[in-house]
């Protein structure tokens, strides 16, 4: 069997998998598991408040502190360029998100936080 290698072609450019952070925390690694922000947040139990479900478009409205979406439904709200609507979008790009980390599956590394205390330590 002969192969041609001229017609075989390799994709170089890897898209990474966008990090979704929380006042800088981050959260989760969006990996096109969930269909929205919103059901991804959800499921690592980040209180998003939204009516989505009950047909009141908006309540899910979130402060965008750096980063992008891409939206895979118009949303039917009047958003400001720093806002998205979770519910309807998907992270376009690296996402920091003006919601509370508390409460939440937040990702832990261990060796950060010893290096984080470590240099706290040194500055006393």
């Amino acid at each position: 069997m002969k192969v041609n290698l001229q017609t075989l072609t390799f994709n170089k450019t890897v898209k990474k998998a966008p990090i979704v952070s929380l006042y800088g925390q981050p959260v989760l690694l969006f990996n096109q598991q969930h269909p929205s922000l919103l059901i991804a947040l959800e499921h690592k139990q980040v209180q998003v408040f939204s009516e989505c479900r009950n047909g009141y478009c908006g309540a899910c409205k979130t402060q965008i502190i750096s980063g992008s979406v891409t939206y895979h439904t118009q949303p039917l709200f009047a958003l400001k360029a720093d806002e998205c609507l979770p519910c309807c979008c998907t992270p376009a790009s690296d996402l920091d998100l003006n919601l509370s980390p508390e409460g939440a599956d937040v990702v832990t590394r261990s060796g950060i936080t010893t290096a984080v205390i470590a240099l706290d330590q040194t500055k006393a």
